[in-house]
């Protein structure tokens, strides 16, 4: 009987994936198909691309394009897509962290391609990507990415952007992503200070050899700069990459002074344009080392403009964090000096450069990591808390995106996709609800009552309120196969409301790990990479409910056998939330997630 069981689990694999091999094998011969009768492949409307070849003139002491020039370019760039989708004028209001993976040397070409990810209201972000080029030998590299905000500007009326409409899965995924970091960057300088204040930092300053230091007072720079026409738009208004590139000097000045040799810029934390400069203005500029670290040091630079005789009334119009290292001969980072910070604010600065230090490490893993490479389970810590919530959001919404999801089988209209990708087996069940999406959304939000529905959450504790919208929850759950004991697992919940029209409402769950909640003898710790609910308005009180899972491992076998078609458990449950919804749907008064 085993062996019968195993020979038509095997059958129902295969006629599984055969049938989605031979689906996806047709859709891309008709993609093929379709682009030969094209003529041409598709381009993106906003695309703008610049090819520039490094002469003399744009590099630095070490024969290397200079990282100011390139951020001109950068700029000018994605100002350029950012004008083709506006039809106006446009200025630059952020750039997002910058890091650097390649330099560039002398008769090498620089390749800029930026595109508008999304548009907003009067703002649009616009996406960034560098590469390098070697003629002679034809090998390329990849340089770095950015993300830009451009706001959109005329005189005599107010701008009200045209959405940009995703056609390709990197469009998609970027356009959905684009409203989570819009939120990330909205709170980005009141998250930085909240982290400031809760981190606990801690240094060895006592402890250190004072004669083998260098005073922070002997790296400060201060240069003024003088705004001319070559230096501004059309409008008249200052270049943000002119801007930022006379930042980068005055940075690497500072730097040099600390370590007496040529740094290189690894990093560039979040530009922020706290207001315009114009043609006529003097803008000062100044930078001293933060801190130094084994084989780091942070910048800091800010930028105040005045007009002719007033110079007293000076404005604060951006500030930046650089990140420089000293690379030796085999290209490996060199140990630097100690920095001696002077006491009050100069001992401010170096704390708070130590905390943006392990913030930024945080920042870089949980945003810029890809999807396959992230453990399955995240410690949970509040400096990270910010990065989570959106990397738990964005994996959510870039699986949603995806445009290779097949569809295995329909049961009274409730449709099972399954999506094979990377490492990961994914499925999608889909149905359509009476029920007004927002109150779908708020009852499903409620974990607390998720077990009256799904029989997978026996019990369902509150562990921890991040805050409105974000909650860590320990689920217990029963055995699953031959597993003998109960599971639980650890998962942090993010919702979210539509940015814009046509943007779902979205429940995203992913493990997390805390130390108050470890793993114990009595429960089989299980975790879920990505997981959740995307919920789209059909229509008055008619909703499109869809949930999202990557399978992990634990979960595997749970998931082929109903792909298969040997078990209903998948359409069993999903019929469950249904009927849950409608029974609940005249609930007036639903749960904030603050109160769960």
């Amino acid at each position: 009987m085993i062996q019968n069981v195993g020979n038509h689990l095997r059958r129902g694999f295969a006629s599984v994936f055969s049938s989605r091999l031979a689906r996806k094998s047709a859709s891309r011969a008709e993609a093929s198909s379709s682009t030969m009768a094209d003529g041409e492949g598709y381009r993106n409307p906003t695309e703008v691309q610049m090819s520039q070849l490094v002469l003399p003139c744009h590099t630095n002491q070490r024969g290397e394009l200079s990282i100011g020039q390139l951020l001109k370019w950068i700029d000018t760039t994605a100002c350029l897509s950012a004008e083709r989708h506006a039809g106006c004028p446009c200025v630059t209001a952020s750039m997002d962290d910058i890091y650097f993976e390649h330099t560039i040397s002398v008769g090498q070409v620089v390749n800029i391609k930026a595109k508008v990810n999304r548009a907003f209201n009067s703002s649009m972000e616009v996406g960034i990507q560098v590469t390098s080029e070697d003629l002679c030998s034809e090998k390329q590299w990849a340089v770095c990415k950015a993300l830009a905000t451009f706001v959109a500007h005329r005189e005599l009326s107010k701008v009200k952007l045209k959405q940009t409409v995703p056609h390709t899965e990197e469009e998609k995924t970027e356009h959905s992503v684009a409203a989570e970091r819009r939120r990330m960057r909205l709170v980005y300088t009141d998250t930085i200070k909240d982290l400031l204040a809760s981190f606990p930092i801690q240094d060895d300053l006592e402890s250190r050899d004072c004669s083998n230091m260098v005073p922070a007072e002997k790296t400060r720079v201060e240069s003024v700069e003088l705004v001319l026409p070559p230096h501004a738009n059309h409008q008249g208004n200052t270049f943000g990459g002119q801007i930022m590139a006379w930042m980068e000097t005055v940075a690497t000045i500072a730097a040099s002074r600390l370590c007496r040799a040529h740094p290189t810029l690894k990093a560039i934390e979040m530009f922020h344009f706290r207001g315009p400069s114009q043609v006529g203005d003097r803008l000062v500029l100044k930078a001293i080392v933060n801190n130094a670290f084994k084989h780091s040091m942070e910048v800091g630079v800010c930028v105040e403009a005045y007009r002719q005789g007033n110079e007293t009334q000076r404005q604060h119009i951006n500030s930046a964090f650089m990140t420089f290292v000293v690379l030796g001969e085999d290209d490996q980072p060199q140990t630097l000096p100690w920095i001696r910070p002077q006491a009050g604010e100069g001992e401010r600065r170096y704390r708070e450069a130590s905390a943006r230090r392990k913030i930024r490490l945080d920042r870089k893993y949980i945003v810029s990591c890809k999807q396959a490479e992230m453990p399955l389970s995240v410690p949970w810590d509040p400096c990270n808390q910010v990065y989570l919530s959106y990397n738990n959001v964005s994996s959510l919404k870039m699986l949603v995106a995806k445009d290779n999801w097949t569809l295995s089988s329909e049961v009274n209209q409730m449709r099972l996709y399954t999506l094979e990708d990377d490492k990961f087996l994914s499925f999608h069940l889909e149905m359509t609800v009476g029920v007004d999406v927002a109150q779908a959304f708020q009852l499903l939000s409620d974990l607390h009552r998720r077990p009256e529905w799904d029989k997978h959450y026996r019990n369902v504790e509150l562990v921890h309120q991040v805050d409105e919208d974000d909650a860590i929850y320990h689920v217990i759950s029963p055995s699953l196969g031959g597993d003998t004991k109960p599971q639980d697992f650890v998962i942090l919940a993010s919702r979210r409301k539509p940015c814009d029209n046509g943007d779902p409402y979205v429940i995203a769950l992913r493990s997390v790990t805390l130390p108050t909640h470890c793993e114990t003898p009595e429960y089989k710790r299980v975790e879920t990479l990505c997981s959740g609910f995307c919920l789209w308005c059909e229509g008055d009180q008619l909703s499109k409910v869809s949930y999202y899972n990557q399978a992990t491992t634990g979960f595997l076998n749970y998931v082929t056998t109903n792909v298969a078609g040997l078990s209903s458990e998948f359409y069993t449950t999903f019929k469950a939330c249904e009927q849950f919804l409608l029974d609940n749907r005249n609930d007036l008064v639903a749960p904030s997630l603050q109160t769960l």
